[in-house]
């Protein structure tokens, strides 16, 4: 089956690559990146550098416009802080969804990405590949990234295009440390990653994802490649 992945550049998405190259080889697979109006441009960068490293088509596609109201601190208008602390801290002060939560932002990529599937891969059937995991969905922090969103959406997919998109979701039962093991066995180029919210030449270290990454790798008991001199893109 072909397949079409959704690649933010960070390690979800990485691994998802990773799996369906694997799979279905480079040659059958694409990767879409979406610009949202985020913060910085070092997750696409990682992206790009991703896409080169396994040689898949690589397309960026622009939809800023529909975020330009929203308020979160991910995006580049809204001009607030990117919280500190695990989202586990975040979520005992927020009770529940957290504010770098985008709004709908998954169903809008998956949505978008079955409508590049088709015409990538005319009349072929498609995986519409994402990386969302357990650790996103868990106490509703990201309430696009729970098994019964991504079900609901996957049966939308397969009903809106005659059944030749299906969404694949191989992370959802997965945490973040399961996740970095999976795309480990694969050789994913984890040193071309990036996860931080904040941007800039270094990770911050203290925003949620950073904590997240930094405690995946701990637990696998191997050094987080990204943070080794020379190691991003």
């Amino acid at each position: 089956m072909k397949a079409v992945v959704l690649s933010s550049g960070g390690i979800d998405s990485t691994t998802c690559l990773a799996m369906a190259v694997e799979q279905s080889g480079a040659e059958s697979v694409a990767a879409l990146s979406v610009v949202y109006g985020q913060r910085h441009a070092r997750e696409l960068e990682s992206a790009k550098a991703v896409a080169r490293w396994y040689g898949v088509r690589h397309r960026v596609l622009d939809l800023s416009a529909v975020f330009k109201d929203c308020a979160c601190p991910l995006l580049a208008q809204s001009g607030g802080a990117v919280p500190h602390g695990s989202y586990a801290q975040q979520q005992r002060q927020a009770s529940g969804v957290v504010a770098t939560y985008v709004p709908f932002r998954n169903g809008l990529m998956l949505s978008a990405a079955a409508s590049f599937a088709m015409g990538v891969f005319p009349g072929e059937d498609v995986g519409v590949w994402i990386g969302a995991h357990a650790d996103d969905a868990a106490g509703n922090a990201y309430p696009d990234c729970s098994e019964d969103f991504l079900n609901e959406m996957g049966m939308a997919l397969a009903l809106g295009t005659d059944e030749k998109a299906i969404l694949v979701a191989p992370l959802s039962s997965m945490n973040k440390s399961q996740v970095v093991k999976a795309g480990l066995d694969l050789g994913a180029p984890y040193h071309l990653t990036w996860s931080c919210y904040e941007g800039g030449k270094k990770p911050c270290g203290q925003c949620g994802t950073c904590i997240d990454r930094a405690e995946a790798f701990r637990a696998n008991g191997v050094p987080d490649p990204a943070l080794e001199e020379g190691g991003r893109p």
